[in-house]
């Protein structure tokens, strides 16, 4: 739980996320049951077996259902050192071998955050465009 709670109260962190940074245990569990345990495709990102991170896929559905999304957070002292990229192409390897149908796996990045940009790059992502006003963030 500490070392969970080590990146997910950063704010270097966490501004970049959908989700408020936590301040508290109780915050991290309700997290964990509420959208981790219940999540079809989540993972943490460990380096010398301690949680550094996490990577989602989530799938979509429907006529929609051939894509999956992919989302992740790193504690910031790992940034810049390809971690999240080596995480993006395992999960991306592991889900397109789970799920038959997938045809397209994408990821979406706040346009002022250039290394989550590169993270994906280096995956073997290619930008396709800004989607404005797409996902409205902690009021923004």
């Amino acid at each position: 739980m500490d070392d969970f709670m080590e990146w997910t109260t950063d704010d270097q962190v966490s501004r970049y996320c959908i989700w408020e940074q936590y301040i508290s245990k109780e915050d991290e569990l309700n997290y964990m049951r509420d959208i981790i345990k219940p999540h079809p495709w989540h993972r943490a990102i460990c380096i010398d077996n301690k949680p550094v991170g996490a990577i989602s896929v989530k799938p979509k559905f429907g006529n929609d259902g051939f894509r999956a999304e992919v989302g992740y957070g790193l504690a910031f002292k790992y940034w810049g050192k390809g971690t999240a990229t080596r995480a993006v192409k395992l999960a991306a390897m592991i889900v397109f071998k789970e799920w038959l149908n997938l045809e397209r796996f994408e990821g979406l990045v706040d346009v002022h955050h250039m290394g989550s940009q590169r993270v994906l790059e280096k995956a073997g992502f290619v930008r396709e465009g800004v989607l404005r006003k797409y996902i409205i963030m902690k009021g923004n």
